[in-house]
């Protein structure tokens, strides 16, 4: 199977992958955003720069994961179509 994923990849012409690379670069992006924003009081000492109260804050986190896992989806969905 990661043969076959590798096989694909490589037909890939430039401008696809380099879509590839960036669609899943995105996907990262919002997804840590979200973890840092969950986790922000473990991670750091500092409060957080945004003054939220913290059901507030966890909810934004939340919601940036939810919204990368979408991402995650329609990207893999339409590249099937």
């Amino acid at each position: 199977m990661l043969k076959n994923t590798l096989n694909n990849f490589q037909k890939k012409s430039l401008k696809e992958r380099f879509l590839l690379v960036m669609g899943m670069s995105i996907f990262l992006g919002y997804f840590v955003l979200g973890l840092i924003i969950v986790f922000w009081n473990f991670i750091s000492s500092n409060k957080f720069p945004i003054f939220m109260e913290p059901m507030y804050r966890v909810a934004l986190g939340f919601v940036l994961i939810g919204y990368s896992y979408i991402r995650f989806l329609r990207f893999f969905n339409s590249k099937n179509d």
